[in-house]
């Protein structure tokens, strides 16, 4: 298997590939907020930014201990087992297709009020493929997209922002004298805030995108990514609220709350300012759509690895894209956008509640991280607290979203159920491909040449699962570290050979070790497990030249938790996962 050399994103580059995603958010959670809040919406605007910065923490502490594509299924897959991190990434999956679907459509919608005679359906599925193609190029090349959208939308943004200052501070402050005592909707106070915090946790919708596409980022800018987005949203959603709040009647806000913004820019700047804030809806919104397919490119190339999902998704073209990935996803995008006739209120609850659920369990990964993972280094730490606080919140916006939108969760449940059961197919073929041996044997007695041809090619996909060999780097480990490793294997791996390896000092003896692996090579009879001695100096290079000797994949390679001592990063190892 090739891997293709392509340039590292810089800080701006990767900043505006995850940005264009979450700062999309600021064209419609303002309104949203405020139709739950009323003039009380910037203060669970505030809220979410909070919350916002707990999580930049905890991203931050999981994703420099363990720099790999993925986001919260990388951090599960290596704190907990297969099933629970397939879990996690089918949810991201569902999130990515639900953004692209949506903000793709979305987009059209904002450039049908400019162009009335457009068809939205073919429209969107004509943007869905140009962010195809824009994938298929390369990196590089959607990250020159992405740069020119995020700047451009952050230029409106701001042109909106002292538009409307300009506009409070000539007119005064009547509006707000008029909207400062209208009864809240919700009930009381605290159930607005409560149902406004909720339904703005829209606004940080994206922020585990970049977390994704980790790899392709230059070294550092992960977090510089984190505090970029928190930066944008926390300053903007929460100004942006009250500048309505100062220039609008709160009873008009309902009305215009498709293309608020545009609305608000009229009554401040005037016709030229509505028709900048809608151009740049139609660019930032695109812009989340390149987001879903360069996140979901990085994420599925992972569980592809991980053979969660077939390898004919690992092949590149020349650019180092996994076009095979982008054209599997834009056919998932346009069947979802079909079959639900281009209405995607449905489809608005799969994203809320999938990402809601994703962050949720990058929260709880970053827990299992601290049990776990002990002594892996990590550039910063997240306190546990501060990581209980987190999860409550989006525990408490779930809630809230369910009480909003009960309907939207049923579809949620209706999309999540198929797609899991796909990836459990996957993980448990294994055990699948077996029960059809002993059905295709009952079924087809009485034709025994069938039957036996039958048989045959089944056993040779049988095996042909169980021959990928896996290796287990030791450090002449006790037997009690190395039997919770053939646990590991037994539970979570397809296979029935184990290279057990131990890089040793001249002058080293292995007899202790050498007895330890007979007594588990007779506890564990359906795994052949081969010892291997070597002399030498355990290095990435000594991993990838055994890697290319044996022709077993690097992800197909384990180590246990390297202390604080350890001289090299996990990020250095090429894809050697961590089981304990």
């Amino acid at each position: 298997m090739e891997k293709s050399v392509h340039k590292k994103l810089n800080e701006l580059q990767s900043t505006a590939i995850s940005g264009n995603d979450i700062t999309s958010s600021c064209l419609y959670v303002s309104a949203l907020t405020i139709m739950y809040a009323g003039q009380y919406a910037w203060i669970s605007l505030l809220v979410v930014a909070m919350v916002l910065f707990l999580f930049r923490k905890i991203y931050g502490e999981v994703v420099g201990a363990l720099p790999l594509n993925g986001g919260a299924y990388n951090v599960l897959l290596n704190t907990s087992s297969k099933r629970v991190a397939s879990l996690a990434a089918t949810l991201t999956v569902l999130s990515y297709m639900a953004t692209a679907v949506l903000s793709g459509s979305e987009a059209m919608h904002y450039l049908n009020q400019l162009i009335p005679s457009l068809n939205v359906m073919i429209a969107t599925i004509v943007v869905l493929g140009i962010f195809t193609m824009l994938t298929i190029a390369g990196i590089g090349e959607s990250a020159i997209v992405a740069v020119i959208i995020f700047l451009v939308h952050l230029v409106s943004l701001s042109v909106l922002v002292i538009a409307g200052i300009w506009f409070i501070a000539n007119t005064g402050f009547d509006t707000l004298h008029l909207n400062w005592p209208t009864p809240v909707k919700s009930g009381g106070i605290l159930t607005a805030l409560f149902l406004g915090f909720s339904a703005a946790m829209l606004g940080i919708s994206g922020f585990e995108s970049s977390a994704n596409f980790v790899e392709e980022q230059e070294p550092g800018v992960f977090a510089k990514t984190l505090r970029n987005m928190w930066a944008v949203v926390s300053f903007f959603n929460p100004l942006i609220a009250m500048i309505i709040i100062f220039v609008l009647p709160l009873a008009s806000v309902g009305e215009h709350q498709e293309s608020l913004l545009a609305y608000v820019g009229e009554i401040t700047g005037g016709k030229w300012l509505a028709y900048l804030i809608s151009v740049d809806a139609v660019l930032v919104l695109c812009g989340a759509v390149l987001t879903s397919f360069v996140g979901v490119s990085g994420l599925v190339n992972r569980m592809t690895l991980d053979r969660i999902l077939p390898n004919y998704f690992l092949k590149q073209n020349k650019r180092g894209s996994h076009y095979r990935i982008a054209i599997a996803f834009l056919l998932l995008c346009v069947s979802v956008l079909v079959a639900t006739n281009g209405v995607l209120t449905s489809l608005a609850g799969v994203y809320t509640f999938s990402f809601l659920s994703v962050m949720a369990l990058f929260g709880i990964g970053n827990l299992l991280l601290k049990v776990k993972r002990k002594k892996l280094p990590r550039p910063e730490y997240a306190p546990v607290f501060a990581v209980l606080v987190a999860i409550s919140f989006i525990i408490i916006g779930f809630w809230g979203n369910l009480i909003l939108n009960p309907s939207s969760f049923k579809t949620f449940i209706y999309y999540l159920i198929p797609a899991f059961m796909v990836v459990l197919f996957m993980l448990n073929r294994s055990s699948i491909i077996s029960a059809m041996l002993v059905a295709v044997d009952s079924v087809f007695r009485p034709l025994r040449k069938m039957s036996v041809i039958s048989n045959r090619k089944l056993r040779q996909m049988y095996h042909k699962v169980h021959s990928q060999e896996f290796v287990f780097l030791t450090k002449r480990d006790d037997v009690s570290i190395l039997n919770k490793v053939m646990q590991y294997v037994q539970a979570n791996e397809t296979t029935k050979k184990l290279k057990i390896v131990n890089v040793m000092k001249p002058g080293d003896d292995n007899e202790k070790l050498k007895v330890d692996i007979e007594v588990l090579d007779r506890a564990y009879p359906d795994i052949d497990i081969e010892f291997i001695e070597m002399v030498g100096e355990f290095t990435p290079q000594l991993i990838e030249e055994l890697s290319q000797q044996w022709n077993i994949p690097m992800n197909f390679m384990f180590i246990a938790s390297p202390s604080d001592r350890f001289s090299y990063r996990v990020a250095d190892l090429g894809g050697v996962r961590l089981i304990m």
